[in-house]
């Protein structure tokens, strides 16, 4: 009886392995991941926006950022400039664009002006289809936008 007991339980435990593995494997768990990924993305596009009203201010012969790494945290022991505006740490290793953070790519582009009075903000997946679906962007006015096909062409607004 002792003997039936220690193999049901093993072959319970051994059950419950499988199936936790086929969990982590099933696709589903997958989407889950890069659904946070595009969440998180989104997030940080308007984090990179609000940094880039704020840093307008501070900086008004400057107009916006023309690089991402303009809004980190400037080097240890140095006061914040236009440079290194210290409004934005989201990738504190990112010394110039792209900048990576959660499985996608973060960029300014498409800036005109003296000062520069136009920009967008791009963030596309680092591996699509594993980190990420859509790519999303957003303008000065801060509507974000979609791609569907995970590039730069953003014309889906997001909600």
């Amino acid at each position: 009886m002792r003997r039936k007991l220690v193999f049901s339980l093993e072959l319970l435990a051994i059950t419950g392995v499988v199936l936790v593995l086929i969990a982590m494997l099933f696709p589903g768990f997958v989407d889950r991941k890069i659904f946070a990924n595009e969440a998180s993305a989104v997030s940080t596009v308007r984090a990179i926006g609000a940094a880039q009203l704020k840093y307008a201010q501070l900086y008004p012969s400057a107009g916006f950022a023309d690089d991402v790494a303009k809004l980190e945290p400037p080097p240890s022991g140095m006061a914040p400039s236009s440079a290194h505006a210290g409004l934005l740490d989201f990738a504190a290793e990112c010394v110039a664009q792209p900048c990576a953070k959660s499985g996608y790519i973060f960029a300014i582009d498409q800036t005109s002006g003296t000062p520069i009075n136009k920009f967008r903000i791009t963030a596309v997946p680092q591996k699509p289809g594993k980190t990420g679906f859509r790519g999303f962007c957003s303008t000065e006015p801060g509507v974000i936008t979609a791609d569907a096909s995970g590039g730069t062409s953003c014309s889906i607004p997001i909600t």
